[in-house]
């Protein structure tokens, strides 16, 4: 309620048990999941109900952290960790990550299948198959807070729109990261995620 009233454009859905959650989730084309998530019984209960709907998924912060402790495989999800996410995903050291994203994210895409966005400096995007794609826009000043989220809206909501997994994931990682650029090249010393909004609705209405 506090969300919708401090931001009316949103459409928000009250969800307390798992039979509203199926419902509408049914309803849904693509789902972000992920962001404010958590880990407890409840995150979990959220978690594997979207996973067992078989619909596309965007899915990042804690529903990395779930799928890490419980992994599997699945060619209908789109996976966007970052460093330490890809870590514990793959069992192993941020050092071992940043060592060599290029063999990082190849094993990401063979262990849990479907997309994997490595963010980062200059983020890598792969499917099976493909040659890894290399964002070479963005700042280090998108490394702060939300970023990510922003990242996850962004893709999902292209997905919604009727991209594939990989083309969203290539465009929205693009947008976000010139998004970026176009923010801090209006004198912006430090970024949060809300500074990009404008940017990414430009670069959208132009794509």
């Amino acid at each position: 309620a506090v969300m919708a009233m401090s931001r009316p454009e949103l459409m928000c859905h009250g969800v307390e048990n798992q039979t509203q959650l199926k419902k509408l989730i049914e309803q849904s084309n693509v789902i972000a999941l992920g962001p404010g998530l958590g880990q407890d019984a409840w995150s979990i209960q959220v978690f594997e109900t979207a996973l067992e709907s078989n619909k596309l998924m965007v899915l990042d912060a804690d529903a990395l952290n779930l799928l890490a402790k419980a992994p599997r495989k699945n060619s209908h999800w789109l996976l966007t960790p970052h460093v330490g996410e890809a870590a514990r995903l793959l069992n192993c050291t941020t050092a071992d990550i940043q060592q060599d994203r290029a063999a990082a994210i190849t094993q990401l895409q063979q262990q849990y299948g479907g997309v994997i966005v490595l963010k980062g400096s200059d983020s890598l995007v792969l499917d099976r198959g493909e040659d890894i794609f290399v964002c070479h826009a963005g700042n280090p000043g998108m490394a702060s807070g939300g970023m990510g989220d922003v990242l996850t809206g962004v893709i999902a909501g292209l997905i919604a729109q009727g991209l594939s997994l990989i083309d969203a994931a290539k465009l929205g990682v693009m947008i976000h990261a010139m998004a970026g650029d176009r923010a801090a090249m209006k004198c912006e010393k430090g970024l949060i995620a809300s500074d990009l909004m404008q940017f990414i609705r430009e670069l959208i209405n132009d794509y």
